[in-house]
């Protein structure tokens, strides 16, 4: 089966499983009306893709929340090349 992180965490969610906050941006531009359902000071940035060893390529970012709009422009514009 071929799902996102993020799919996978709904799904978890949904049979009672802890999972952490978050949401999912399709635009650069819908972060900020978004972020403020986190409460937290440093903020994970993810790409998702059906690849393993995207935090190698660069595809997860650990962030100030004064960070995350420029980390989230150049998350959307870049190719992750993975190993797999």
């Amino acid at each position: 089966m071929n799902i996102h992180e993020y799919q996978a965490k709904e799904i978890l969610k949904d049979f009672g499983a802890p999972v952490t906050n978050g949401f999912v941006i399709l635009k650069p531009q819908e972060v900020n009306e978004k972020i403020n359902k986190i409460k937290s000071d440093k903020l994970v940035v993810k790409a998702q893709i059906h690849a393993g060893g995207r935090g190698k390529a660069g595809g997860v970012k650990l962030v100030d929340r004064s960070e995350i709009n420029s980390e989230v422009q150049k998350m959307f514009g870049k190719i992750l090349v993975t190993h797999q």
